[in-house]
């Protein structure tokens, strides 16, 4: 008996060695899982980090050719405020001239009386084709004909 228990006794521990070596080996394994569980998160965090930066380059980027569009854009914009300006006031001289054209036509058509009952027919009725001669002679009135001079550098906002 004292033979089959101290075979007992080795079985035991034969028994305990190899339940140790089996928790070791678990313990092992689990501890290569964990690393190589956190490495895989590592290089996920990091891939996610290097995409984050990609997309921020690529925001960036964008920006800065919206910004460069969105300064050309106002740049013509200004432009073409200030030639409309520009536009504006040559309306505005020339309705003033073609007003003073319509009074000296209206003027021109007009009979003149010398007193004694003479009135000159050059300025009323028989003279009308002098009148449109000298309205449509560009060269008559110098003064009325000269251009306006205006630019968008004279505009200041």
């Amino acid at each position: 008996m004292a033979s089959s228990g101290g075979s007992y006794v080795l079985q035991n521990s034969g028994s305990d060695e190899d339940l140790q070596q089996l928790m070791d080996q678990r313990k092992r394994k689990r501890m290569v899982s964990n690393r190589e569980s956190a490495r895989r998160s590592r290089m996920k965090k990091q891939k996610h980090l290097d995409d984050l930066m990609t997309q921020l380059s690529q925001l960036k980027k964008e920006n800065n050719e919206i910004m460069a569009h969105v300064s050309i854009t106002m740049q013509h914009y200004t432009n073409m405020e200030a030639e409309n300006l520009v536009l504006r006031a040559q309306v505005a001289e020339l309705s003033h001239r073609l007003e003073s054209l319509d009074q000296i036509k209206e003027f021109m058509s007009q009979p003149v009386d010398y007193g004694g009952g003479f009135v000159d027919e050059l300025y009323c009725g028989g003279g009308t084709e002098l009148m449109d001669e000298f309205m449509n002679n560009s060269l008559s009135c110098l003064c009325v004909n000269k251009p306006i001079l205006a630019s968008s550098d004279m505009i200041r906002y």
